[in-house]
């Protein structure tokens, strides 16, 4: 989820911490479990700072490590220490490492939902696990939470009541969700006058409840880009993904891996140019503006010899203006 979302989720969190007798009996308590809670629901995310070393290095490892199953621990284990020593280890340990442990829990957990996805089976295995279901920013999830935040900060509602009313609701609207995108799926081999045995369909959430963007990988190994609206289903684009040999050599550069380390998605494309080739991995999955402005972008020379290299978000426009050089 956008860390906006993963905020008011801290704090809904910590409103939900009333129902524990030992944090409602105490406000110098509550006020270390609002402070848990929030940078509990903050913590996985701050592998962000792994873009100081470079788009490659931050791609291959946000949500990764960060996100696993020791981390869970180390982040728990690391915001109550901190919370201790601020309290002078006068704060209740159970209590204020649990309600820190089921931030990070679900920060990690909520993140699972939507399509970028996160390694939060490690060490068990390095898969991404993304399950397209909720988008990144769900107005429902941001609204509930921000409405009962309200309501609680003007002592209009119990929080002992409110919040976990709130995660009743928020817990069936997950399970609505997920029941929605497995139909959704289905629904597409349905509604596609063009399927064929081997077609692999996956469903993409948008922030509309009704519009899915939908992905096709045919036999043939490429792509075709859609939408479904209700009951519409319309292909927009077809990508077809390069065999030359520069497809090939690009994949032994380390920006590249780090590219296809992240995604099964990726597509690449080649342009041949007079002082060699450049190649553009694209991930099909991100369509915008008739545009797939998530990329790894690999310079060469007719050796097959690295001269630049991107990996990150950019427009087309904007792409071109970072990997201007001599060259051309």
């Amino acid at each position: 989820m956008d860390t906006g979302t993963h905020l008011v989720m801290g704090i809904g969190l910590a409103g939900l911490a009333a129902i524990d007798p030992v944090v409602a009996a105490d406000q110098s308590i509550q006020t270390a479990v609002l402070l848990g809670t929030v940078i509990g629901s903050q913590a996985p995310d701050l592998d962000g700072l792994l873009r100081l070393k470079g788009n490659a290095v931050y791609i291959r490892n946000h949500r990764g490590i960060s996100h696993s199953l020791p981390a869970i621990a180390i982040w728990t284990i690391l915001i109550t220490g901190i919370l201790q020593l601020f309290y002078r280890g006068s704060l209740p340990w159970l209590h204020i490492g649990g309600w820190v442990l089921l931030a990070v829990c679900v920060h990690v957990f909520t993140d699972l939902f939507n399509t970028y996805g996160t390694q939060a089976m490690r060490p068990f295995t390095d898969k991404w696990i993304s399950w397209n279901i909720i988008h990144i920013f769900d107005p429902i999830i941001f609204t509930v939470h921000v409405i009962a935040i309200l309501l609680w900060a003007g002592g209009f509602v119990n929080p002992a009541f409110l919040f976990p009313l709130m995660y009743v609701f928020l817990a069936f609207y997950f399970v609505w969700r997920t029941i929605a995108a497995k139909n959704t799926v289905l629904r597409m081999k349905a509604l596609d006058a063009e399927h064929q045995e081997g077609d692999v369909y996956i469903a993409i959430p948008t922030i509309s409840l009704t519009i899915w963007n939908v992905v096709k990988q045919v036999k043939n190994g490429s792509f075709v880009i859609g939408n479904l609206r209700n009951d519409t289903l319309r292909w927009l684009d077809r990508v077809q993904c390069s065999e030359h040999p520069a497809v090939e050599k690009s994949k032994n550069d380390p920006a590249i891996r780090s590219f296809l380390y992240f995604t099964s998605f990726a597509c690449a494309d080649v342009r041949e140019h007079h002082w060699g080739y450049e190649v553009r991995w694209c991930d099909v999955r991100y369509r915008h503006r008739k545009q797939y402005p998530f990329v790894g972008v690999l310079l060469m020379n007719k050796s097959y010899e690295t001269i630049g290299s991107y990996v990150g978000w950019l427009s087309d426009e904007r792409l071109m203006k970072r990997l201007r050089m001599d060259t051309y």
